[in-house]
C-alpha cells in the first residue's frame, strides 16, 4: 500500500509558478469582488448554539447582525453568515430550523451592508432563500454534491459558490481520515466537481475552491495543504479560499482552546497571502488583516522578477 502523506511530512508538489493568472471579478449579486489584488478576508458570522468556536454567541438576530456589521467595519470583503455547525461530530440541522436562524440575519444585513453576504449552507432549499434575500454567495461544504445545489447557480449566474472538499461527513470526517497524496487527491476532487458543475451550466467564473482545512484531515494533512497553496491553485485553475480560522489542528500545534488560536491563525492567514491566495475565511477580521498587511508591506520592498510572465498576478513567494 503507498504511504500517506501522514509518513512523508516533507512531500511538497513542484511550487506554483511565479505568476497567475489573473481571473475575471467575482460577480457576488449586485457586488463585484476583483481578484487580481491581495488577501482578502470572508468574516464569520455563527448563528448556531454548538460551533465550536462561538457556538451561542451570535444565536441572537441582533447580536449576529451586530457582529456582521462589526466585521464589515473592521475590513471583511465578504460576511460568511451559517447556521448549522459542521464541527466534527455535528449533528445535521433540519431545514427548517437552519432557515430560522439565518433569514433575519440575512435580511438585517443584505441592505445595510456595503459588501456581499455569503451563506454558508449544503442546503439547496436554504442558499435559495438566502439568494432572494440577496445573498451573493453560496458557501457549500457539501462541494456541490447536490445536484439542487448546481441547478440553483445555473439559475443564478451572477451568484458565486465556494466548492469545498471534505472527506466524509461532519460525523464521521475525523475518524480516520487517510490519503495517499492529500494535496493530489484533494486537487482532483475539486477540479471534477468544478467541471461538473460547469458541464451542467454553471459559469466557470461563479466558482471558488476549499481544500476544507479541518474537514476529514489529519494535523499532517492540514499542514501539507497548507505548504501547497499555490501548487493547489494552479492545478485546480480556480480562486482558492483558505479556511484554517481557530481550528483543531492549531490547537494540536499550540495546546490553546478555540479562543486562543487567533495568533496561529494569522499565521495562516499570511501563508495564504504568500502563496498568491484569493480569500480567507476567519473569525478576527482586524487582527488577520494587520498580519496580512505587514507581510504584504515587507514583500512589496523586494525587486520584482523580470522573468515572470506579465499580465497575471503575482504570488509574495516569487
Amino acid at each position: 500500500m503507498p504511504p500517506s502523506t501522514d509518513d512523508v511530512p516533507g512531500r511538497r508538489h513542484p511550487p506554483a509558478p511565479s505568476r497567475h493568472p489573473i481571473f475575471a471579478p467575482l460577480r457576488l449579486g449586485k457586488h463585484r469582488v476583483a481578484l487580481d489584488g491581495p488577501l482578502q478576508l470572508m468574516g464569520i458570522v455563527n448563528v448556531t448554539p454548538d460551533s465550536f468556536s462561538d457556538g451561542g454567541e451570535f444565536l441572537d438576530p441582533t447580536a449576529a447582525i451586530a457582529q456582521g456589521q462589526a466585521l464589515a467595519a473592521a475590513g471583511a470583503a465578504i460576511v460568511d453568515v451559517g447556521g448549522e455547525s459542521t464541527r466534527p461530530g455535528a449533528p445535521t440541522v433540519p431545514v427548517q430550523e437552519e432557515l430560522r436562524r439565518v433569514m433575519p440575519v440575512l435580511e438585517g444585513l443584505c441592505d445595510a451592508l456595503p459588501v456581499p453576504l455569503s451563506i454558508d449552507t449544503r442546503k439547496p432549499a436554504v442558499a435559495a432563500a438566502a439568494i432572494d434575500a440577496g445573498v451573493g454567495m453560496v458557501n457549500d461544504i457539501g462541494g456541490l454534491g447536490d445536484a439542487g445545489m448546481v441547478d440553483l447557480l445555473v439559475e443564478h449566474p451572477d451568484v458565486a459558490a465556494i466548492v469545498m472538499h471534505m472527506q466524509g461527513d461532519p460525523t464521521t470526517m475525523q475518524l480516520q481520515p487517510s490519503y495517499t497524496d492529500v494535496v493530489a487527491e484533494v486537487a482532483a476532487f475539486l477540479r471534477a466537481r468544478c467541471d461538473r458543475a460547469v458541464a451542467a451550466g454553471v459559469e466557470r467564473s461563479q466558482l471558488v475552491i476549499d481544500p476544507g482545512l479541518g474537514f476529514g484531515k489529519t494535523l499532517s494533512h492540514n499542514l501539507t495543504l497548507l505548504s501547497n497553496l499555490g501548487a493547489l491553485r494552479t492545478m485546480v485553475g480556480a480562486p482558492l479560499m483558505v479556511g484554517a480560522s481557530r481550528k483543531s489542528f492549531i490547537a494540536k500545534l499550540l495546546g490553546l482552546p478555540a479562543d486562543h488560536r487567533d495568533e496561529g491563525t494569522y499565521a495562516t492567514s499570511v501563508l495564504a497571502a504568500l502563496h498568491g491566495v484569493e480569500f480567507a475565511r476567519v473569525h478576527d477580521v482586524a487582527g488577520n488583516l494587520r498580519a496580512v498587511r505587514v507581510a504584504e508591506a515587507v514583500v512589496a520592498v523586494r525587486p520584482r522578477r523580470s522573468d515572470a510572465p506579465h499580465g497575471g498576478k503575482g504570488t509574495l513567494l516569487s
